[in-house]
């Protein structure tokens, strides 16, 4: 099985599947003398991990990392610094129920990757899905915690989600505050109690619901990305589609930029209080020509139910007999909520590579 690398000159490789000993990663190319602890990786993981509230899978993991390569410490490093050597990060799987998965073993699960996975390797881990599970993300955000280490403090990503289902948030009441106090990483504190009733009748008709997530990452220097083949949005585009159930991705105006006129579309300029261009709109998302123009890069990915679901789904056995099939076992009832810390961790995964090639190409 290839691609299972992401990024060029700080570049990650996964590895591990959902009922595996342990899952994890190696990160290449993270300078050295960067200060790297567990405790700098578990917060971000915390945030991702499953069990945290009635609305998201019960699965219990502690998703302990541990890192195993690429720090040192002694008395001139005063404290524990990377060495430039590849970082190598486990997490052991603590959880797991196999048995749950016995009865598809041989029946391919609607939207799931059952089918194409047998198509292409012949050979499949039915135990939770292997190594197409969202479980897999939980090496992302480990390898993302990282990547912001790279980035220094001045540049900020924080996502939120903005919609679940067909209810969208109240941009009027956005509040950075908010998504942290709620179980949804939601802006909108009222949007997220409405959440709440809604999530708590989709668990129960034994359904699923989609969800789009904003990334908003600020402080990002204009003269990142580059032209044609290296552009910043289209990384990023590309970080967010490999997103365990994404669907679309929108930057800056999105799709709504299709519907807009020339003079809307376009992000005017003055000179701003401190002599430097200010712009007068974000229409393109902090990107132009592939390259940062030094606003806020906006990023929306947008995340299809999860096909685990209780309500009886017509489908076929690997031997082409036609059946149905409900999913057992412990499931997300809306990925998009667990997916928040994971588009965080790409953006930051997306950003430090492009820090590192602005040093070293210009």
């Amino acid at each position: 099985m290839s691609h299972n690398s992401f990024g060029h000159l700080f570049r990650f490789t996964s590895w591990g599947e959902s009922h595996g000993l342990a899952l994890g990663c190696v990160i290449d190319g993270c300078p050295a003398g960067v200060r790297l602890t567990e405790s700098d990786i578990q917060p971000w993981l915390d945030l991702r991990k499953p069990g945290t509230s009635r609305h998201v899978t019960q699965r219990r993991e502690a998703d302990e990392v541990k890192i195993l390569s690429g720090v040192f410490e002694d008395e001139r490093t005063e404290g524990q610094v990377t060495t430039g050597a590849p970082i190598s990060l486990m997490i052991e799987n603590t959880d797991q129920r196999s048995k749950d998965y016995s009865d598809i073993r041989d029946t391919w699960r609607p939207g799931h990757a059952d089918f194409t996975y047998d198509a292409k390797y012949g050979v499949r881990d039915y135990r939770g899905g292997g190594r197409s599970s969202a479980r897999e993300t939980a090496a992302r955000v480990a390898a993302g915690a990282v990547a912001r280490k790279v980035l220094g403090d001045d540049i900020t990503i924080r996502a939120a989600l903005v919609q679940i289902g067909e209810r969208k948030i109240d941009r009027s009441r956005w509040d950075w505050d908010q998504v942290r106090e709620n179980d949804f990483f939601c802006p909108d504190a009222e949007t997220a109690k409405l959440w709440e009733s809604d999530m708590d009748q989709i668990r129960k008709d034994g359904s699923s619901v989609g969800a789009l997530i904003e990334v908003v990452c600020s402080n990002v220097p204009a003269g990142w990305g580059a032209p044609v083949y290296g552009k910043l949005d289209a990384d990023m585009a590309s970080a967010m589609m490999s997103i365990n159930a994404a669907k679309a991705v929108e930057i800056g105006s999105g799709l709504e930029a299709a519907a807009m006129r020339g003079e809307d579309a376009a992000d005017q300029m003055r000179q701003g209080p401190d002599g430097q261009p200010e712009f007068l709109s974000n229409n393109n998302g902090g990107v132009l020509g592939g390259i940062s123009t030094g606003q806020d890069v906006v990023v929306r990915v947008a995340i299809k139910p999860t096909s685990s679901i209780r309500i009886p789904r017509q489908t076929l056995t690997k031997d082409l007999q036609e059946t149905e099939v409900v999913t057992k076992g412990r499931h997300d009832p809306c990925v998009g909520i667990r997916g928040v810390p994971v588009a965080e961790a790409m953006a930051a995964l997306v950003l430090a590579d492009h820090k590192l090639r602005a040093a070293a190409y210009g």
